[in-house]
């Protein structure tokens, strides 16, 4: 669901924005990339652990649970061939 206009972008708010050291900060996936992020690396949570998303120019204006997947890719068990 998009966010009204008149609102604004969302992004939370930690603390310390102003002292951002790399790797260092947690945000929330529905957070959106503003200019201010450019180049710095974040933590994601995927629903189980962390994955860090470095901040690109061509990223702005998503948001951050965009870059990281929640779930694993899917494939089939390859079968045993059976002794004869």
């Amino acid at each position: 669901m998009k966010r009204s206009k008149w609102k604004g972008v969302y992004y939370a708010k930690p603390d310390d924005y102003k002292e951002i050291t790399a790797s260092q900060t947690k945000i929330s996936r529905n957070s959106s990339i503003i200019p201010k992020f450019i180049g710095q690396t974040f933590k994601v949570h995927t629903g189980k652990n962390f994955k860090e998303v470095t901040v690109t120019k061509e990223m702005l204006g998503h948001k951050f649970g965009e870059f990281s997947k929640t779930r694993a890719n899917f494939e089939f068990k390859k079968k045993k061939k059976k002794k004869k």
